[in-house]
């Protein structure tokens, strides 16, 4: 039989082998087909043919096939994919089902008709984030699937495989017996090898702000759905993530346990509000998301991934040149805290300005104007007393642009009016805020408003969000969105320690840019914390705050604190300097939920952040990344006594070449940040 003959000698070759060679020894083989055919060794058999792609340096595979298995898998004929890392199998044979109202489902019964292989290999120049440059390169094979019976149905399934993980989206191509479809299920499934630890966001409800504590546990424990994106420690191997990329026109993917299959995952979508049995409605052609499958050797290669950026469509904007990464004062965390203010503090004029001002001082390219500046019904009114494009008279002045707060309800009945007239009011970005939803209707919500805010030249910030998909590459005046459990709860209650905000850039940063509103002043022990409402406190040191500038990735990083809380404050100079966006990101020591270190680049300066949990530690950080050269660091640690006082900074300079090794002793609930910037040689 020729197929098992050939499939043996392939499955022999060593993958870096086929992935240096693929297109000579796809030349032998193709060879060989030939020859053995004309010796009679030819079967026609495509629809059972097990076929796969790899990705460019030869380490990843996927499978895929239509098969029969035995119990606990679904009965009958199905297609199934498997995914191989370095020969080892991490996923199982795991099917994809579809599910439609009033039409049969999409899962058995299928022949597989044609598969077409292409290679991507682009890059390219995002406006801001973790990299100057990217590279989009990967293997993709497009899977054409046919129903045998008089449905004749036709959906396609996109595979890639990057280097660093693979993804998988459905197309359903335009078609005489398929036009328009309403999908109850999408089951595409992950089926682990084994029962390995996870840390999962779980929650009750489809209808979240995806707020939520990644908890560490085991596959065979999770009792709820899980916000992805998923963690996933594989035993004895690499890490994985699942998450989705490019959410448009669909709904937005949570993750259930397979009830019948000990170590599996699906995916369960949210439905539509009005209509709780549909999940998506839509007419052919349409594309899926992507099923996102990270794969890094080291968790650290998860953090420097691209895969959900180079899953989605080339920047859409032709002009980015408005769009303008930076830090933002805030007024709201703090409760307008101005102890020493000679007027009332509120949503007023003078507290605006106060904190305009101290924006202006800064440096800050922002100043977010939260809730209270509008009428609560019409965002195109401010309040009596506040005069908006007088403030932004005030704050063009001292060099900084203002963000406006709007609840997502008026933004939806008033876009056509508010958008123009917030760009004739020089208004700079909207934050928005209280959707809590990722269904179909919502998630077009979304689009619709980052396509109309960029006519406006309008940033757009998602507060009470789903997690990021990749979208800013298409559209990067979405510049940042919180779907986190951030700062903002140490005004309501007491998750927010560092086990939790170490577990983060693990977990939900992997998605994208989250908005965690980092810099709280008032640093306390976790003996001392309470929850207070105005000028809260947060855990840990003064420079664990500071560190979340670097670690965090947001190409707008909102200082969450007050003025008072900031001036003549230690740290304060670093905040002043770390910029929001960056040419290189490198992770250097990493341990999810206990401890990490990242260094960044911007321009010729390097900023390197870590951090620890409640157990004090020496995490070593070699400076290897760094050019020729002679350099200064500035060295931000924490300070001797900071374990009963959490706001001591000791701040020290050094001179340093990539040849050394710099020592961050931190205590409990601590950071270190550094800023390393070359040493300027006098002409002689």
């Amino acid at each position: 039989m020729r197929k098992y003959f050939l499939k043996g000698v392939w499955q022999s070759l060593p993958r870096s082998v086929i992935a240096r060679n693929g297109i000579l020894i796809r030349g032998l083989f193709l060879g060989l087909f030939l020859s053995l055919s004309l010796i009679g060794l030819s079967e026609k058999v495509l629809s059972s043919d097990e076929a796969g792609i790899l990705s460019p340096n030869g380490e990843i595979e996927i499978r895929f096939a239509i098969k029969e298995k035995e119990k606990p898998y679904p009965k009958g004929e199905r297609f199934y994919y498997s995914v191989f890392y370095k020969g080892k199998e991490l996923l199982l044979d795991s099917p994809l089902s579809l599910k439609f109202k009033n039409m049969p489902p999409f899962d058995q019964g299928l022949k597989l008709t044609d598969v077409s292989k292409s290679e991507i290999n682009e890059s390219y120049t995002p406006v801001y984030g973790k990299f100057k440059n990217i590279v989009s390169h990967c293997n993709e094979a497009r899977i054409s699937l046919q129903e045998a019976d008089k449905n004749n149905r036709k959906i396609h399934v996109i595979f890639r495989a990057y280097n660093d993980g693979i993804a998988f989206r459905y197309y359903f191509p335009e078609q005489a017996a398929f036009k328009d479809f309403q999908l109850t299920e999408e089951l595409s499934c992950f089926y682990f090898v084994d029962n390995h630890t996870v840390y999962a966001g779980q929650t009750e409800e489809y209808a979240s702000s995806q707020e939520n504590v990644f908890e560490k546990t085991k596959l065979n424990s999770i009792y709820s759905m899980i916000c992805p994106p998923l963690l996933v420690e594989i035993k004895d191997g690499p890490w994985a993530a699942i998450t989705e990329a490019n959410l448009t026109d669909y709904a937005g993917m949570y993750l259930t346990r397979v009830k019948k299959f000990k170590y599996a995952l699906v995916t369960s979508l949210s439905p539509l509000p009005d209509d709780p049995e549909i999940l998506v409605k839509a007419s052919t052609p349409h594309f899926s998301p992507w099923r996102v499958l990270m794969i890094g050797e080291k968790i650290g290669d998860l953090i420097e991934s691209n895969i959900v950026m180079n899953l989605n469509e080339p920047c859409a904007i032709e002009d980015t040149s408005w769009i303008k990464p930076g830090k933002s004062a805030w007024d709201w965390w703090s409760g307008w805290y101005i102890p020493d203010a000679d007027f009332p503090t509120g949503s007023n004029m003078p507290t605006l300005k106060h904190f305009i001002q101290f924006a202006g001082d800064m440096g800050f390219e922002y100043m977010m104007i939260d809730e209270g500046w509008s009428e609560q019904e019409d965002i195109t009114k401010p309040v009596p007393g506040i005069d908006i494009p007088g403030l932004v008279e005030f704050a063009d002045k001292l060099g900084v642009k203002i963000i406006l707060w709007a609840r997502w309800t008026n933004v939806d009945r008033q876009m056509d009016k508010t958008f123009p007239l917030y760009e004739k009011w020089g208004i700079a970005g909207v934050k928005i805020d209280f959707m809590s939803r990722n269904d179909q209707e919502m998630v077009n919500f979304y689009d619709r408003t980052v396509k109309n805010a960029a006519k406006y030249h309008l940033l757009i910030d998602f507060h009470g969000a789903y997690l990021p998909t990749g979208s800013r590459r298409t559209y990067p005046n979405l510049i940042t969105r919180e779907g986190v459990l951030g700062n903002e709860y140490n005004k309501f209650d007491e998750r927010i320690t560092p086990d939790h905000c170490l577990t983060l850039p693990f977990t939900r940063m992997l998605a994208g840019p989250m908005d965690f509103t980092p810099g709280g002043f008032l640093n306390v022990t976790d003996g001392k914390f309470i929850v207070q409402y105005k000028s809260p406190f947060v855990r840990g040191t003064r420079c664990f705050q500071l560190a979340m500038f670097v670690v965090y990735e947001s190409p707008l990083q909102v200082c969450c604190d007050a003025p008072g809380n900031y001036r003549n404050q230690k740290g304060l100079e670093f905040l002043r300097k770390v910029p929001a966006t960056w040419d290189d990101t490198k992770v250097i020591n990493a341990q999810v939920g206990d401890y990490i270190t990242i260094a960044r680049k911007h321009g010729n300066d390097w900023f390197i952040g870590s951090m620890t949990d409640w157990t004090p530690r020496t995490l070593e950080i070699p400076l290897t990344f760094l050019s020729k050269g002679e350099y200064v660091a500035q060295i931000f640690s924490d300070g001797k006594e900071a374990v009963k006082d959490p706001t001591q900074v000791e701040i020290t300079e050094i001179s340093v070449t990539s040849s050394d090794v710099i020592k961050a002793d931190l205590a409990p609930g601590g950071g270190q940040v550094i800023h390393i910037y070359p040493r300027t040689v006098p002409a002689k």
